[in-house]
């Protein structure tokens, strides 16, 4: 009796066992039939999902591309050919040649190549000076615009350069088969930090590989760098430039550094030739200030105090009874310079620019530099110890 018993709860037990195996099986199976037996709804919500407005776009997904398609007709490819250079051929050049037949010998110079970008409507492109040269060198500039209604080559006239900011501006005329000129808004450089996302389009090594954009990030701002200029065999000195990682290349000269709203942030300019992925880029604020002179007047008028400064040091604090080290101390004085005029001196020490505190030889030179000849100044001195006031008419920069 025993035994029938347990034989009958064995085989209740199996029953039961089928019976629940066999509901999860259909509580599994039935949610991932119920969605192929519904696949227009689905499509439908996800057909939704795609057609709503995008808010926010992961930057690391089509940001790139969609500024690269925005931006890039803009960005263009120049060439710059200058005419031959003549010089009296020695005596030397030909040891054989009569002595009384001394020709002249031609020399064609290498094009200068590089990139700029259309800054409005107009036509004007804004570029490094190196690219294009200087007014009355005679140079032909050859602009190449790519767009999806124009591809061909425009020429292009030197509007204003100026050679300490290496900065130029150029001009083409709209082709008949554009409505409009594409163009670059100009952003903030004083807005960026160290880390933001910048990207660079140029055209390295020449067309053939124009309109190549790298993508980096700001790496530092404010760099100063030295570079020897080939035509002048004069030093160069940047200033306040910002460095980059995106890939900058012979080539990339002029053309824009752009953040992630469209906007040019910097121009680029040099790059670091023993180091790989350090470019450096003139911060476009500079460009700004200096845009309505070279488009008016074709160049750059600065004003000029002319003295050579020295920053203070504890040392100096103490010589000249200074409870602190601001202030930059007159370390020379250029004959019949504004400076001279207005009676400053040797071992002067500039404290203040009107009502503009000067804490270092830079601040003086940013301060200077934002104003015009003729402007008349107030410069507030300690001289053996004694604060004085000094008035100064600045001329234009000799």
């Amino acid at each position: 009796m025993q035994r029938q018993r347990t034989s009958f709860y064995v085989v209740i037990g199996l029953v039961c066992f089928l019976l629940g195996g066999l509901a999860v099986s259909v509580l599994i199976k039935q949610p991932l039939l119920a969605d192929v037996a519904q696949p227009d709804s689905l499509v439908q919500n996800y057909d939704s999902i795609d057609d709503s407005p995008r808010t926010s776009v992961p930057l690391w997904s089509d940001t790139f591309a969609n500024i690269a398609q925005q931006v890039s007709p803009a960005v263009v490819y120049i060439s710059t050919e200058f005419p031959e250079e003549q010089r009296q051929q020695s005596i030397f050049d030909n040891f054989w040649m009569p002595f009384f037949s001394i020709p002249e010998l031609k020399t064609q110079r290498a094009p200068r190549l590089g990139t700029g970008f259309i800054i409005n409507d107009e036509g004007y492109i804004l570029t490094n000076q190196h690219v294009v040269g200087d007014k009355g060198d005679k140079q032909t500039i050859t602009v190449t615009l790519s767009t999806p209604e124009f591809q061909g080559q425009l020429p292009a006239v030197l509007v204003g350069s100026d050679w300490t900011l290496d900065l130029a501006v150029i001009k083409i005329e709209k082709p008949e088969a554009l409505d409009k000129l594409p163009s670059i808004p100009l952003g903030d450089s004083s807005d960026t930090r160290q880390g933001d996302w910048v990207m660079a389009i140029g055209n390295p090594y020449g067309d053939a590989l124009d309109h190549t954009l790298t993508v980096g990030v700001i790496s530092a701002k404010g760099r100063s760098i030295q570079i020897q200029d080939t035509e002048t065999n004069k030093v160069r000195t940047y200033r306040e430039l910002m460095q980059t990682d995106a890939s900058i290349n012979p080539g990339n000269s002029g053309g824009p550094l752009i953040n992630v709203w469209g906007e040019v942030i910097g121009i680029n300019t040099a790059i670091h030739s023993a180091a790989q992925g350090i470019g450096f880029a003139i911060p476009v604020n500079k460009a700004k200030d200096v845009l309505d002179m070279l488009i008016t007047d074709g160049k750059v008028t600065r004003a000029w105090l002319g003295v050579t400064l020295v920053n203070i040091t504890q040392e100096i604090a103490d010589w000249a009874s200074l409870t602190d080290t601001d202030g930059v101390m007159v370390f020379d004085v250029v004959r019949g310079s504004p400076a001279a005029k207005a009676g400053l001196q040797v071992y002067d020490i500039i404290r203040r620019i009107d009502d503009i505190p000067i804490t270092s030889d830079q601040d003086l030179v940013d301060t200077i530099a934002k104003m015009k000849p003729g402007d008349k100044i107030m410069v507030a001195i300690v001289r053996q110890g004694k604060g004085m006031l000094i008035p100064v008419t600045l001329e234009e920069t000799q």
